[in-house]
């Protein structure tokens, strides 16, 4: 099974949008609701992670990331979905799996639920680093295309999910990756060129704090270390910000990031709590509603998904969750009173935002639309790091070091722990560490 090393520290971003018909994801609304399918990171063999099909309908659920392609290039294209390729068998000669009930499930979601389908590209075991040239990036979008855009008749190309097509890509880097504007430029240019009357969505999830290295040259002209701070001076409103002054689309919807369940990681807040932080950034103009890792946890979370439903004031039906689905743990807890004042509630979240566990998982995924020629090539000034540094005891930092914005750290991390000077390793969460 595969995790992301940075599921709560992420801030993704939906880079661009074509001129067609509307699926799912609304622009223009404050109640939008994103969760992550494919993990089963609640890690359960009976009660996790259900069909996709099984969480489209009845739900307020408008956005599903399918998590993970997890490799591009080599040897083969690679597709991990946990417990779900159970029900998917190998393309013969090949690493790539055939899955039927997926090819189902999307085109159910799609059709018969609204749903906006993604296919997120990396994750924490995404290795290979990019591409050796722009040349090879733009044929391998064109490869990627070619297996989970629109079928062209008369294909012959191996397609996981047969004749379904996803509503576009969600690129989830935790490393650097060379080449990757290039990549996802020609994979804009295709959706773009697409002569049909389905909308692509491009998405990604750079890691904060803003911007982030491994996806700055994405970000739609976003560059610079925001305000210099480090991680401790995250916070919502310098998204809202760059969303309204400094995004080339001034029509940025930003989404607050949160871990579905006290299992999903650390500083996980309870549904009764984050209402009031919601209550709050639905006060910001860029604000689009809420992001949420992994589908498993929160459908074992009885109870999370409506709360957040009700929070965001969304119109879609109940999630139905407790349905047979094994409660998380109750854990201790500690309560904040939903009736607080603004400048109370502005306090909670920049504290929330300020300490190390809240920036774990109180997070922003970002929403905007563009066109591959507005993709910045810019390189993103190291951020400040003066905050989170290292706990890992007493003990000493052993490896060959590990250069500026590589892995240094994690729970499932077996490199080097030493960082190249001047730089150190920087906790971003019980997952991931980075050199900074």
């Amino acid at each position: 099974m595969l995790r992301s090393h940075n599921l709560l520290a992420l801030c993704g971003i939906i880079l661009s949008l074509s001129n067609k018909v509307l699926a799912g994801f609304d622009p223009t609304a404050s109640n939008n609701i994103a969760v992550y399918w494919g993990q089963n990171s609640i890690s359960l063999t009976s009660g996790g992670q259900q069909r996709l099909s099984y969480y489209c309908a009845n739900t307020p659920i408008n956005i599903i990331p399918l998590a993970f392609l997890y490799t591009i290039k080599t040897p083969s294209t690679t597709i991990n979905f946990a417990n779900a390729g159970d029900n998917c068998t190998l393309f013969s000669g090949s690493q790539l799996l055939s899955c039927p009930q997926l090819e189902e499930d999307i085109q159910t979601c799609q059709t018969a639920h609204n749903k906006s389908i993604l296919l997120s590209i990396g994750g924490a075991t995404y290795t290979e680093g990019g591409f050796s040239s722009p040349a090879e990036a733009v044929q391998m979008a064109g490869a990627v295309w070619e297996m989970f855009g629109p079928k062209k008749e008369g294909s012959k190309v191996e397609r996981p999910f047969g004749d379904a097509v996803v509503d576009g890509f969600d690129i989830d880097l935790e490393a650097v990756a060379v080449n990757m504007v290039d990549f996802v430029g020609e994979l804009r240019r295709l959706m773009d060129a697409d002569g049909g009357k389905k909308k692509f969505y491009m998405s990604g999830a750079p890691q904060c704090p803003f911007p982030d290295a491994a996806m700055g040259g994405l970000m739609d002209g976003a560059s610079g270390g925001g305000d210099g701070k480090g991680e401790s001076q995250f916070n919502f409103e310098r998204w809202d910000r760059w969303a309204r002054e400094e995004s080339k689309n001034k029509g940025v919807k930003v989404l607050l990031g949160v871990p579905g369940s006290q299992a999903a990681g650390r500083g996980y807040v309870n549904g009764e709590v984050l209402k009031g932080v919601v209550e709050y950034v639905k006060g910001f103009e860029s604000f689009g509603g809420v992001m949420m890792w992994d589908m498993s946890q929160v459908y074992g979370n009885t109870g999370f998904l409506d709360s957040i439903q009700a929070a965001l004031g969304s119109d879609g039906q109940s999630s139905g969750q407790g349905s047979g689905l094994p409660p998380t743990q109750t854990a201790s807890q500690t309560t904040i009173s939903t009736s607080l004042s603004s400048s109370q509630l502005a306090s909670l979240l920049s504290s929330l935002l300020s300490s190390q566990t809240a920036f774990v998982t109180i997070t922003t995924t970002v929403v905007f639309s563009a066109t591959a020629t507005e993709f910045s090539t810019e390189e993103v000034p190291s951020p400040t790091t003066a905050s989170v540094k290292s706990t890992s005891g007493s003990s000493t930092p052993t490896g060959t070091p590990v250069p500026h914005w590589g892995t240094c750290g994690g729970i499932y991390h077996l490199g080097s722990t030493v960082c190249e000077s001047p730089y150190q390793c920087v906790v971003l969460s019980v997952w991931y560490s980075q050199c900074l």
